[in-house]
């Protein structure tokens, strides 16, 4: 349902007519400007009651104040419960971004570990949404949590972490085996009994059950010494030194058992928040992650921490227990996250003990990531300042970097990246996949790719930006100023970015659209801001090109084969794991791939060969 006033202009909306026809009913509403611009979603139990609560004349705080002198226009969307409400409320937090909601960085996915369901299980890492058939274990706050974890595993347990089809191919040990780091389960050299053992072990342990495995450990090593089996019983020595390294080196312990629960921790200073999450895991403290909001400043801190629940765990495992440093009285909000994990979530405030260690733990870690984003973004500022007086441009925020990448025309990515507010902005990032050009032509690239991104702006969709850098001379710049101008944005600002003297960084020029160029000095802040962005333009661009390039590659190396169509192809690459291995396959190998008959085969290794 949408309702507006009359007037669309700011302090002089009538919110009477609107708030009459509100039900008492549990819903999402939102707050527009005059631009049809949205300043804000939130959700309510009872639609009129919180929707006038804004446009009382006493208690609302600056913040607020000044949101509502904007409101032009409100929606609203009645939902069945308070939970429904809460999920669509966060979903239009997420994809619309309003102005005045606290808005917390969305991280895609979390890294696990997992043991495969496999005869011999293997050992990998793991982003994404963990897969039932698997045992999966996490989630951990980064990537190298995960793989320090799965490193140690692997040196107390040597369990497998080959993909299956190298393991299914190999009849001897790698060198992973010849390091003490595997078993080796491909060539026979341990028991079934023996890795079964090993895999229950590190499920213990990755469940916080050291003392279990300890004691299993050394149960079976004295077995093996009174059997006079000594090399076993000197292996599972060694298993048990190395166990005792990693408790004392690697994690925090927790008193109380194998616990899981995520310690969510704030710090406010100057008007920035930061939030950081230790998760702990099976009693173990596995790291943890800092996390800034914006639009916090000014906010009260069970507001910015009931903000960060909502965003960060809907869709997403949580752990039984949350431990928070403020309050947070949304039951909703907790039976919401039980229904979705399938379990009891606790939402507790640390009143002492091992959860106040914790969450004291959490509050200094989240205070110095503060103070090292405060040093960061005065570093930030200091060179945006810097190039707001160098382009005569005050108001400068917002500034994107166009690049070009390709290997000889084939496989042509542009990349635009963003920077605003004092960094870069990575989900606001997009690639092109250059097409209907001729290869090389990078002129073209850019038309093509520019067109794509302003076309969308001279229609009035998508934000606005204050500068637009150009990766080259002044040939690139004339076809971004051809292409502005064709599009009616003339007004944009626009300057080129020309490599110096054998590319060396430190000695690049501005070109500026009228043909004047100007070398800055190597220690110039405007100088250092510019690199930044536009090497950030250039990783992007060529991850993406690199990409590309590869999938067109593989798929044509196997197109290119008579009689291996779109089925057969999905097929030898899904059993074989890749290109690379099917290239390594001999012909009785690629036999056994089903649709792959011997004369076929022959021919299949014939091409690759």
């Amino acid at each position: 349902m949408a309702l507006s006033a009359d007037s669309l202009h700011p302090g002089k909306f009538d919110p009477k007519p609107i708030l009459d026809s509100l039900p008492l009913l549990p819903g999402v509403y939102r707050f527009f400007d005059a631009r049809g611009e949205v300043l804000y979603v939130g959700k309510a139990l009872q639609l009129k009651k919180r929707v006038a609560s804004y446009f009382q004349k006493t208690g609302t705080s600056p913040r607020i104040g000044m949101m509502v002198s904007h409101i032009a226009r409100i929606e609203t969307t009645i939902t069945r419960s308070e939970a429904e409400a809460l999920l669509l409320e966060n979903n239009l937090i997420k994809s619309l971004k309003p102005r005045y909601n606290i808005l917390f960085r969305d991280d895609k996915s979390y890294p696990y570990i997992v043991l495969t369901g496999d005869q011999y299980p293997r050992l990998t890492y793991y982003r994404g949404t963990p897969d039932r058939r698997h045992q999966c274990f996490g989630p951990y706050p980064n990537a190298s949590a995960a793989k320090e974890t799965i490193h140690l595993l692997q040196k107390i347990f040597r369990i497998r972490t080959c993909e299956n089809s190298v393991f299914d191919n190999r009849a001897r040990p790698c060198l992973l085996h010849q390091i003490h780091r595997c078993t080796a389960p491909c060539a026979k050299l341990v028991s079934d009994a023996d890795y079964r053992a090993d895999i229950r072990n590190a499920v213990l342990l990755l469940q916080g059950r050291h003392q279990e495995v300890e004691q299993d450990l050394r149960a079976a090593m004295e077995q093996a010494a009174e059997a006079q089996r000594y090399e076993q019983a000197a292996a599972l020595r060694d298993q048990l030194r190395a166990l005792h390294t990693v408790q004392q080196k690697q994690f925090v312990e927790s008193t109380g058992g194998a616990t899981d629960a995520d310690i969510i921790a704030l710090a406010q200073q100057d008007g920035l928040a930061c939030v950081n999450l230790a998760m702990v895991r099976g009693g173990r403290h596995l790291g943890d992650k800092s996390f800034f909001p914006e639009h916090a400043e000014g906010l009260a801190a069970d507001e910015i921490v009931q903000a960060f629940i909502a965003q960060h765990y809907l869709n997403r495992s949580v752990p039984p227990l949350l431990v928070l440093a403020a309050e947070c009285h949304d039951e909703a909000l907790a039976q919401l996250l039980g229904e979705q994990a399938g379990h009891a979530v606790r939402i507790s405030q640390a009143a002492g003990g091992e959860r106040k260690q914790w969450l004291e733990m959490g509050q200094r870690n989240a205070l110095l990531a503060l103070q090292q984003r405060k040093a960061q973004q005065g570093g930030q500022k200091l060179r945006l300042d810097r190039l707001r007086e160098l382009l005569e441009l005050p108001d400068l925020q917002r500034i994107e970097c166009f690049d070009i990448s390709h290997t000889m025309g084939e496989a042509t990515v542009a990349s635009c990246v963003v920077y605003e507010n004092l960094d870069m902005r990575s989900a606001q990032y997009r690639r092109y996949n250059i097409t209907g050009i001729t290869p090389g032509d990078d002129y073209a690239a850019m038309r093509q790719a520019l067109t794509r991104r302003y076309q969308k702006l001279a229609e009035g969709e998508g934000a606005r930006p204050d500068l637009i850098l150009i990766d080259g001379g002044l040939g690139q710049l004339h076809v971004a100023l051809e292409v502005m101008h064709e599009l009616g944005l003339n007004d944009l600002s626009l300057v080129g970015v020309a490599k110096g003297e054998e590319r060396k960084a430190g000695l690049e020029q501005l070109i500026f659209p009228d043909g004047t160029a100007k070398q800055l000095s190597s220690d110039d802040p405007a100088l250092h801001l510019v690199q930044q962005i536009r090497d950030e333009a250039h990783r992007f661009a060529i991850t993406g090109h690199r990409a590309r390039r590869g999938k067109a590659r593989t798929a044509s190396s196997l197109e290119e084969i008579g009689g291996v169509g779109d089925k057969r192809r999905r097929s030898l690459l899904t059993h074989f794991g890749g290109l690379r291995e099917v290239a390594q396959a001999s012909v009785e190998q690629l036999s056994q791939v089903e649709g792959i008959s011997k004369a076929l085969a022959e021919k299949i290794y014939q091409q690759l060969h």
